[in-house]
């Protein structure tokens, strides 16, 4: 007989009697469930350096502890940003080469952010939570800037955070001519000399609130911040003689515990900016940031753009009555050139 016609060698021989090996991914499919971490301790972010982020965990409790963790695969393309209440799991002891895990965030009561400049969309995320936002400014050296106070304060109604104004180095310049500007805005305004810093008045205004500390290179506010938290020790620089503009010292955000004779709080000192971008601005809370101009605006028509040519503006009108006086020229002027920033991106 021929082999051809063993039917029990193609029987023997027949694959579909092979066992196939089995795929362990094929027999758990993914899911997009994840889980709840029901255990998960709420942390404050402090700071963030290359991936890693230091919380402290039970704030004010008996355990209190500096935590170092990393971000959750599915936190991945969320910004996770100093001011942050994290949802953290893992080994959470703070203990040295332990690492825990932020598996998500909490929900925020603000959020400051700024773009690279007004035509560009994508926001840039500066801290989260605060509530207060401490301008600092130099009388000289290098000299004030009010515009960027302006957008400074534009940004901060915009997060919903009251703004504070600091002018450092009034011993070199008397800031009156510039503090002229914000006349007529509910804005407190602090003064300090460089060998007499208000820090108690200032620290009455810490206690009790998240500040974020914000200002131009080379104006004193890591000097600032270094007398309000003696432990802070953040670095100082100096002014260029030649270019007139400060170095960047402090390169990164980072929240300091305040602790002073009113109270405690938090101080989130912030890298200097030369600019800031206000591309992420809803541009209807531009005008709220000029107070006094806002009022007169009340009487404008519906839809007016408080530009030079809108019909029957009563801001305009007010300008041309001279009753807005030599400051609130200034300030119009200020206003406008925000307002066609914006109306030239749009």
């Amino acid at each position: 007989m021929s082999w051809l016609d063993d039917d029990d060698d193609d029987e023997e021989f027949d694959e579909t009697t092979l066992r196939s090996r089995p795929n362990p991914k094929a027999n758990r499919p993914r899911t997009k469930r994840r889980p709840a971490h029901a255990d998960a301790e709420v942390a404050r972010v402090l700071g963030v350096d290359r991936g890693r982020y230091t919380v402290l965990a039970d704030e004010d409790g008996p355990h209190e502890r500096r935590v170092l963790a990393t971000r959750a695969r599915e936190l991945r393309r969320m910004p996770i940003v100093t001011g942050d209440r994290a949802r953290i799991v893992g080994d959470r002891s703070g203990d040295e080469g332990t690492l825990a895990r932020i598996v998500g965030i909490e929900e925020r009561t603000s959020l400051l952010r700024r773009s690279a400049d007004d035509t560009d969309q994508v926001e840039r995320v500066i801290v989260a939570n605060a509530d207060q936002m401490l301008i600092v400014v130099a009388a000289a050296d290098p000299e004030p800037r009010a515009r960027l106070v302006d957008r400074y304060l534009v940004a901060a109604l915009d997060a919903g955070i009251r703004p504070l104004l600091v002018v450092t180095k009034t011993d070199l310049a008397d800031p009156a001519v510039f503090l002229e500007h914000f006349d007529g805005l509910d804005l407190e305004v602090f003064t300090s000399r460089q060998d007499e810093m208000p820090l108690e008045r200032i620290g009455a205004r810490l206690s009790g609130h998240a500040t974020v500390f914000v200002g131009h290179s080379g104006v004193g506010k890591s000097t600032l911040v270094n007398a309000l938290v003696p432990s802070a020790m953040r670095a100082t620089g100096h002014v260029n003689e030649v270019t007139g503009r400060g170095r960047h010292t402090s390169s990164s955000t980072v929240s300091l515990r305040y602790r002073g004779a009113a109270g405690s709080g938090w101080v989130i000192d912030t890298p200097g900016v030369r600019s800031f971008g206000l591309g992420h601005v809803d541009p209807a809370h531009i005008l709220g940031a000029f107070t006094e101009l806002a009022l007169i605006a009340e009487d404008c028509p519906r839809g007016c753009t408080h530009l030079p040519d809108a019909p029957d503006c009563a801001i305009m009108e007010a300008a041309a009555d001279g009753r807005l006086g030599p400051n609130g020229a200034a300030r119009l002027d200020s206003l406008q050139r925000l307002l066609l920033t914006f109306a030239g991106s749009s």
